[in-house]
């Protein structure tokens, strides 16, 4: 999820001012991939620990003259001339690149690094169990909303119980749910602690031993060290810190000490640590105002009476649905794009329907054999949403077929709290590498507004995917650039064909034309229909024009990653059969997978964009996704059609939470969409 980082010298005289800005600058910059909503830094020295926060990328707050100032001004006693040249000082620094959990980014509190005690930390991951600890352990005080201070706060509550921090810190870790990887400063003791739950730290040292590095990924390391500026420190090999361990590191001659974070289980010990000198800790970061502890899953509760009228709206639109005309075999009704009925009312997509023919285990092992690590390095990545398929595959990939993934996730500003809290949920219970690629969030919300706009202008039920074309490229694009930057070469996509929603397709006038036992779900239609998709684009631009907004590069890179960049996926439900009981049974009992209070459905409450656009295809054509995954689960005979329907009936009812977190976080009037949404002719009645 976020980036962390950081350097410790333990002789400042082997450096000067300005190399060691050129590698925290670096850093932060290559860094700034995981999170690019606030940047943060601290910095200790033999007189203090100083720290500078501010809710902005971190390339934009490291050009900031104010930014530029603080580390000047923290670092000019150590590269003073009247500094005296045998005098061993050192330079402690950790930084953090955020992506925005739990706690906006506009109180700085909430922003990192987190000043709690003596202790200064930076976090990536999420705790989920953050409320439950402050409750159980009131002797603890909370002061923001971010679940980091907890974890700050019971380090040092058990620090003062053991006097030690290998200790403190098995204690602490024991008790999180979630995932953690710390990088922590101390105003008493000349340590700095990095601890990871998930593997997410990597180390390296330079070859005269008086520099170490740290960030949350290996390619980060790498690229800095091809850095020409660089290059000449010669830095050693890059070791990763392996989940479930912790790393001290004394900053005055960088001698270590790992250890593991499982009880009873030390590597080495080091017995009671003995406080050095308390030094006092400075917060330079500018003020920016607090705009209260309210975190994305809490702004709900902003406009509770706005929800009532979004409810009586949506109640009115859809307590007089009529009873559409459906397949007598499947669900489909007689909206659905190109359906035909025979004599007996079964349509066309149910008697052109081929049983998906299942690859099996054995095929699956033949693959994976080629790429598993007989050493416990990474040996493939598994695209992970928080989803209940993608979670369901990253427990099978790692628990069953003993292989060592690294997770991805491409987080475009749609990706709920839920799936955030899901995902580090099985990240931290099975010890995986999470790398999380975040893209400019706020500029992503600012397209899907423009479009959001642009649509309610000239509603057009085929225009609909456009508001998803941000995230696309998770599927090809992005996992082709981390092949290339790990070197793993096997990539698990957890999409299935049972998900097939070619009726988005069917909505621009298109025939569906993937063959359904064929494995590239999202490069596999036919190029006349890409060119169809193109035309079907081109023709409602010119309609519309106002389509023709910010959005419009991002839009034209979604395309050609969805259906030009060759797929490299190895599709795991084409091989392992997909069953839904089986699926969450695993999920909820294993890894208390953490389902939606607004929708008796497990999926798609990861996509904060699920819950409009079912809304949209629901009240204008009568359907939504959820009709056509049921029918082909029909198909397969993995339900009767009784059991479907009963379900999609519950399925398709509207999520009013969901839609009104959506609406304020992509910033939209929900009220004026609604009736725009309303106003469209019914699919049933034409």
């Amino acid at each position: 999820m976020c980036g962390i980082f950081g350097i410790i010298t333990s002789n400042v005289n082997k450096y000067s001012e300005e190399c060691i800005k050129l590698i925290v600058d670096r850093l932060f910059v290559l860094s700034e991939s995981r999170g690019k909503e606030s940047a943060g830094i601290a910095i200790k020295t033999k007189d203090a620990v100083q720290i500078y926060k501010k809710p902005e990328s971190a390339s934009r707050m490291v050009t900031d003259d104010e930014y530029v100032q603080f580390f000047h001004d923290t670092l000019q006693n150590e590269f003073s001339n009247e500094t005296d040249a045998s005098e061993n000082r050192y330079i402690a620094i950790i930084g953090h690149s955020r992506l925005v959990t739990n706690g906006v980014q506009y109180s700085n509190s909430n922003n990192q690094p987190v000043i709690t005690g003596c202790a200064v930390g930076v976090h990536n991951g999420i705790i989920v169990n953050d409320s439950a600890l402050w409750e159980q352990c009131p002797e603890i005080k909370r002061h923001a909303d971010v679940d980091t201070e907890v974890f700050l706060a019971l380090l040092q509550h058990n620090y003062g119980l053991t006097k030690s921090l290998m200790s403190s810190s098995v204690n602490t870790f024991a008790l999180l749910e979630g995932s953690a990887s710390v990088a922590v400063l101390f105003s008493n003791l000349n340590k700095v602690l990095l601890a990871t739950n998930t593997g997410s730290i990597y180390v390296s040292q330079d070859q005269s031993r008086n520099m170490l590095v740290f960030t949350s990924e290996r390619y980060i390391l790498n690229q800095l060290f091809r850095d020409a500026k660089i290059i000449k420190l010669n830095f050693g090999p890059i070791t990763q810190i392996k989940p479930n361990y912790g790393y001290i590191v004394n900053i005055t001659d960088l001698s270590s000490i790992d250890f593991s974070l499982n009880s009873g289980q030390y590597m080495n010990t080091m017995g009671e640590d003995r406080p050095e000198s308390l030094v006092k800790i400075v917060d330079h970061s500018p003020s920016v105002g607090d705009q209260g502890l309210m975190s994305r899953r809490d702004v709900l509760t902003l406009h509770s009476d706005g929800r009532r009228t979004i409810e009586q709206m949506i109640k009115e639109q859809t307590k007089c649905l009529p009873e559409i005309k459906r397949c007598t075999y499947c669900l489909l009704p007689e909206t659905f794009p190109f359906i035909e009925f025979d004599e007996n009312g079964v349509c066309n997509y149910c008697k052109n329907y081929s049983k998906i023919a299942y690859l099996g285990k054995d095929p699956l092992e033949t693959i994976v054999s080629e790429f598993r690590s007989n050493n416990g390095e990474p040996d493939c990545l598994v695209g992970f949403s928080g989803g209940r398929d993608s979670s369901y595959m990253l427990h099978y990939v790692k628990k069953v077929l003993k292989l060592n993934p690294i997770a991805f996730s491409y987080d475009w500003g749609m990706v709920t709290d839920l799936a955030r809290r899901n995902q580090a949920r099985l990240c931290g219970k099975l010890g995986v590498e999470h790398i999380v690629i975040s893209a400019d969030i706020e500029k992503k919300r600012k397209n899907i507004r423009e479009n959001i706009q642009a649509w309610l202008k000239r509603p057009e039920l085929g225009m609909v995917p456009l508001l998803m074309a941000g995230d696309k490229q998770m599927f090809n694009y992005y996992p082709h650039k981390l092949m290339e930057q790990t070197g793993i070469g096997l990539y698990f996509n957890g999409s299935n064909r049972l998900e097939k929603t070619g009726f988005k397709l069917g909505f621009c006038g298109i025939k569906e034309s993937i063959n359904h036992n064929k494995g590239q779900l999202y490069t596999g239609i036919s190029l006349v229909n890409k060119l169809q998709l193109a035309f079907y684009y081109g023709k409602n631009y010119v309609l519309n024009p106002s389509y023709l907004n910010s959005s419009i590069l991002d839009t034209l890179h979604a395309y050609y990653t969805s259906y030009f960049i060759p797929d490299v996926s190895t599709y795991f439900y084409n091989y392992i059969p997909w069953n839904e009981t089986e699926i969450i049974s695993t999920l909820r009992r294993e890894y208390n997978w953490e389902v939606a209070n607004d929708t008796n459905a497990t999926w798609r409450i990861g996509d904060g964009t699920a819950a409009f656009y079912d809304y949209i295809y629901y009240t204008v054509a009568g359907f939504s996704e959820f009709d056509t995954f049921r029918s082909n689960q029909i198909r397969e005979g993995l339900m009767t059609r009784e059991e479907a329907l009963e379900l999609v009936n519950k399925e398709n009812m509207p999520r009013y939470e969901s839609l009104e977190w959506y609406a304020m976080t992509v910033g939209f009037d929900l009220e004026e969409a609604l009736d725009t949404i309303h106003s469209i002719p019914r699919l049933w009645l034409k």
